[in-house]
Parts: C-alpha cells; sequence; structure tokens
C-alpha cells in the first residue's frame, strides 16, 4: 500500500521560506513522477510542481518559477519542495502526489493517483 506523508508546512512571514517534505512507502519510488498541489480555501486544487521518477525533469507552475525548487532524494524516498519569497497567496495546503503507472509529467490532479494527507502553508503578509 502506498502511503505519502508531507512534513514542514507552517506559519512563516512574506518573504520568507519554507522545504517541504514528502516521505513516500510501499513501493519502488525512483519509477514514477510525482508532483505537488495546492488547495486554497474556496478555490480548486492548482498544480505546483512536478518531477519524474530519476529527478531528470522538473516542472513549475507559472505562480511559482523561480522562487522554489522541486527534488527528491530517491535513496531516502523522499521528495521535497524548497519555497523562497513566499507571499501571501502560497497560502494554501499542500499535497503530495504520485502517479501509480507513468513516469511523464502531468499537470493535471486526476493523473495522479496517490496523494498524501496535505500540510498547512500560511504565508503572513
Amino acid at each position: 500500500q502506498v502511503q505519502l506523508v508531507e512534513s514542514g508546512g507552517g506559519l512563516v512571514q512574506a518573504g520568507g521560506s519554507l522545504r517541504l517534505s514528502c516521505a513516500a512507502s510501499g513501493r519502488t519510488f525512483s519509477t514514477y513522477a510525482m508532483g505537488w498541489f495546492r488547495q486554497a480555501p474556496g478555490k480548486e486544487r492548482e498544480f505546483v510542481a512536478a518531477i519524474t521518477g530519476k529527478g531528470g525533469s522538473t516542472s513549475y507552475a507559472d505562480s511559482v518559477k523561480g522562487r522554489s525548487t522541486i527534488s527528491r532524494d530517491n535513496a531516502k524516498n523522499t521528495m521535497y519542495l524548497q519555497m523562497n519569497r513566499l507571499k501571501h497567496e502560497d497560502t494554501a495546503v499542500y499535497y503530495c502526489a504520485e502517479r501509480r503507472v507513468s513516469d511523464s509529467i502531468s499537470y493535471r490532479s486526476k493523473d495522479y493517483d496517490y496523494w498524501g494527507q496535505g500540510t498547512q502553508v500560511t504565508v503572513s503578509s
């Protein structure tokens, strides 16, 4: 059974940084694409960033490009999202997700089969 557990969220002032982690278990970690999504109150879940299984390809939403870095340490079965120069509009619950049978990056939440429980990021202005 695949399990994804996010951590690293919290309250931070605008302009600050956070590093989110997603610890995975239940199957071979380095094979499939993974991503970060976020959902703010009253809004739909949106794509943040994604990475292929070996980490060779990444993609970012325009809203976080240049401020965030997605990475993964396959030896530790963990994916990360480093977020810098945080803005109030980054406030949301952040979810990590994994595709079940594909190593292709997707921006659509419906293409991801496994999800974590989410971690809250709150940026005070």
